[in-house]
C-alpha cells in the first residue's frame, strides 16, 4: 500500500468511527480565499491581527522613523512642555543617526528632526489654544494681582504674590 492511499485509508476510517461529527464549523464553507492577496499575505495579516501585532512593526526601519515623525509633528500641540518634545525629538533623532551608521535593505534618505521648528508649532498651538479658551471672569482691576495684602481683595487665581524688591525695601527701613 503507498502512503496517499495509507492515509486515505486512515481518513476514510476516522470518518466510519465519528471523529469529524462534533467539530466546530461543520456544514459551513472553508474561508479559503483571502480578501486582497496571496495566502501568504493572508496568514500573515491574521496572525498579526491574532497577536495585537501593529502594521507599522513590517514597515523597513526608514520608512518606521519616517512616519513617526509624522506623527510626531501633527501630536506636537498635546506636548506638555518644551522639554518633553526636545527629549522625543532627541531620541528620534539618536535611533535616525545609528540606523544610518549601519543602514539595512535599500538606502532610504530619513531628515533628523528639527526641534526647534517642532517648539515653534508647540507654541503656536498653544497660543491657538489660549485664543480659544474662555476669556477670564471678570475680577479686580487689570494689573498686577494685590492678594496677600491686608485689606486688598484676594485675586481671581487665588495667588499670593510677594510684594516688589522696592516695596520690600521700604518697608524694611
Amino acid at each position: 500500500m503507498s502512503f496517499p492511499t495509507w492515509i486515505d485509508q486512515q481518513v476514510a476510517d476516522a470518518e466510519q468511527r465519528g471523529v469529524f461529527n462534533d467539530l466546530p464549523g461543520k456544514g459551513k464553507p472553508l474561508n479559503l480565499k483571502p480578501t486582497g492577496g496571496d495566502y501568504g499575505d493572508a496568514w500573515v495579516r491574521d496572525y498579526a491581527r491574532r497577536e495585537g501585532v501593529q502594521p507599522d512593526e513590517f514597515l523597513p526601519t526608514p520608512l518606521r522613523l519616517r512616519r513617526e515623525i509624522e506623527r510626531l509633528t501633527e501630536v506636537v500641540g498635546e506636548f506638555r512642555s518644551e522639554a518633553e518634545i526636545r527629549e522625543v525629538a532627541g531620541d528620534i533623532n539618536r535611533r535616525i543617526v545609528e540606523w544610518r551608521r549601519i543602514p539595512v535593505g535599500p538606502p532610504v534618505h530619513v531628515r533628523l528632526v528639527n526641534a526647534d521648528d517642532l517648539v515653534a508649532r508647540w507654541r503656536a498651538a498653544q497660543s491657538a489654544r489660549q485664543a480659544t479658551a474662555r476669556p477670564p471672569a471678570p475680577g479686580p482691576a487689570v494689573g498686577r494681582p494685590t492678594a496677600g495684602r491686608p485689606g486688598t481683595p484676594a485675586s481671581p487665581e487665588g495667588v499670593t504674590r510677594r510684594p516688589r524688591w522696592w516695596r520690600r525695601r521700604r518697608q524694611a527701613s
